[in-house]
C-alpha cells in the first residue's frame, strides 16, 4: 500500500524586518505630505508654493525617518552586543546559576528532571552554544543582522519618499491647488485604504475595518490642516 504524506499549509505570518520598514515609512509618507499639501492648498491657490514646500517636507521627512531607523537598529545591535558579553562573563563566574537558569527553561517545556541534566550537559559543553542559548531563550534576543541599521535607514527613507510623492503629484500637473487637492485626496485616501488592507490582511487583523482605519486617520490629518489653514487666513 502505498504511502500517503498529509500536507498541512501554515498560513502564520512570518515576520519580515522589510516589511516592517515599508509599514513605517510608508505609512508616514502618504500621511504627513498630504496633511501639508492640504494645510497649504488652504491657504495659497499657486501649486507651486506647494509642491515646492512638498518636496522639502519629504526630503527632511525621508531624512529624519531613516536616521530614526539607523538610530534603532544601532540601539538593538549595540543592545545585544552588550548582553552577550554579559552573559559570557556571567557563565564564567556565576556557572552554576546559569546552569540553574538552564534547567529552568526545560523544566517549563516539560522535560524529565533526568533529561534536563543531559540537556544542560550538552549544551554546556560549549561555551558559544551555551550563550546562544541564554540569549535567545533566557533573554529573549535574537542576533541582529549586521547591515540592519544601514538598510532599515534605507528602507524607512524611500519608502517615505515614495509614500509623499502620491499626495503630492497632482500639484505638478495642475495649476490650481484646490482642484489638484481634490484629485489629491481621491487618490491619497485610496492608497491609504489599499495600504491599510494590505497591512491589515498581512497581520491577521480584519482587512475591512484596518484599510477604513488608515484612510480615516490620513483623512482627518488632512481635513485638520486644511480647516487650521482657512481660519488662519480668513484672520
Amino acid at each position: 500500500m502505498p504511502h500517503t504524506h498529509h500536507t498541512h499549509d501554515e498560513n502564520h505570518l512570518k515576520s519580515s524586518e522589510l516589511l516592517t520598514d515599508i509599514v513605517i515609512g510608508m505609512s508616514d509618507g502618504l500621511t504627513v505630505p498630504f496633511a501639508l499639501a492640504a494645510g497649504l492648498s488652504g491657504a495659497v491657490h499657486s501649486t507651486g508654493v506647494i509642491t515646492i514646500a512638498g518636496i522639502a517636507e519629504i526630503a527632511a521627512g525621508s531624512i529624519a525617518m531613516g536616521l530614526g531607523g539607523y538610530l534603532a537598529g544601532k540601539t538593538e545591535q549595540d543592545h545585544y552586543n552588550s548582553e552577550l558579553k554579559r552573559e559570557y562573563e556571567e557563565i564564567e563566574t556565576k556557572t552554576e546559576i546559569e546552569k540553574e537558569e538552564i534547567r529552568i527553561v526545560f523544566r517549563e517545556w516539560g522535560f524529565s528532571e533526568q533529561l534536563q541534566h543531559q540537556a544542560v550537559a550538552e549544551i554546556c559543553s560549549d561555551k558559544d552554544k551555551w550563550v546562544e542559548f541564554m540569549m535567545k531563550h533566557e533573554l529573549g534576543l535574537d542576533k541582529p543582522e549586521p547591515e540592519r541599521a544601514r538598510k532599515s535607514a534605507f528602507n524607512i527613507g524611500l519608502s517615505y519618499i515614495i509614500g509623499g510623492f502620491v499626495p503630492l503629484s497632482p500639484y505638478f500637473l495642475l495649476p490650481d491647488a484646490i482642484v489638484a487637492l481634490q484629485y489629491s485626496v481621491g487618490i491619497t485616501l485610496l492608497c491609504l485604504f489599499v495600504f491599510g488592507y494590505l497591512k491589515s490582511k498581512m497581520t491577521g487583523v480584519n482587512p475591512l475595518m484596518g484599510g477604513l482605519k488608515v484612510m480615516l486617520i490620513g483623512a482627518a490629518a488632512a481635513a485638520a490642516a486644511f480647516t487650521i489653514a482657512k481660519l488662519i487666513e480668513q484672520h
